[in-house]
């Protein structure tokens, strides 16, 4: 599993006694999450800092509902769920994945951390995509995991970027090789994005995506690789027939939509 820093994390709770370790609101059940500053005025928001991130990735712990109160907190303070996303719940999962590396969280509760984590964007993708409306895109995407990955989070955050954008999105999780190969033939699309977390499918994917290009209707076929590996290790990603973007959601999507045919004219 990729490692991610984020500063000096402190331990999460404990297996035993967790709930005393958590914070006195969480443990009370009250609302959590930053305090406004200025009353009712949002000027000059500061961005989520480690020390909230913290809270959220404490909260998750707890359950559902306690991450619920943290975001709902930052939206108080004046954060929009664009900031969240990024600032807040992407660093948080980086945040979870380094306390398991270190071996403060078993796979268990990192499972379930992470659940709760992703549950936050299903729950709030209506108001998400209603935040910034655009115009419908020509466009179709399909994104992918590689074969039997066990985490879309990142895959599901990017495609909310993506169909906000105006694009039609297609998101699969394949188990196996097999149902891989069927999702990237299963239709006509403009674009393909793959996210690779590790390198167990490298040669696979190595041989397969030129293929599969090969066999596609759309002899335009723009594809691209991103995910964790995209970042800690990209140099193991260019023996793929791929574009490799290591950039953040909202980048992503510019890049994307920038290289499809039309889209200067559809940008004046």
């Amino acid at each position: 599993m990729a490692q991610f820093n984020l500063e000096t994390a402190q331990s999460p709770p404990l297996v035993e006694g967790s709930r005393h370790a958590l914070p006195e609101a969480l443990r009370q059940g009250a609302p959590v999450g930053p305090r406004l500053v200025g009353g009712t005025s949002f000027t000059g928001k500061s961005a989520i800092d480690l020390a909230q991130i913290q809270i959220l990735a404490q909260a998750c712990l707890q359950g559902l509902d306690a991450a619920r109160q943290v975001v709902f907190g930052w939206q108080r303070q004046g954060q929009s769920l664009e900031d969240i996303y990024m600032q807040g719940i992407t660093p948080c999962a980086r945040l979870l994945g380094d306390w398991w590396c270190a071996d403060r969280l078993d796979f268990a509760m990192t499972t379930i951390a992470s659940a709760h984590l992703q549950q936050l964007l299903h729950d709030f993708s209506s108001e998400f995509l209603q935040e910034t409306p655009t115009q419908r895109q020509p466009w179709s995407l399909l994104l992918l995991t590689e074969p039997g990955a066990q985490h879309s989070m990142g895959l599901f955050m990017l495609s909310e970027f993506f169909k906000r954008a105006g694009w039609l999105v297609t998101v699969g999780v394949p188990q196996d090789v097999t149902e891989f190969k069927r999702l990237f033939q299963s239709d006509w699309f403009d674009a393909v994005g793959i996210s690779v977390s590790s390198d167990r499918h490298l040669d696979t994917l190595a041989a397969l995506l030129p293929k599969l290009r090969e066999g596609s209707d759309n002899l335009g076929l723009h594809v691209f690789v991103g995910g964790p590996m995209a970042f800690v290790a990209p140099e193991r990603l260019q023996g793929l027939a791929a574009e490799v973007l290591a950039e953040d959601a909202p980048a992503t999507v510019a890049r994307i939509t920038q290289a499809m045919p039309g889209a200067a004219a559809r940008s004046r």
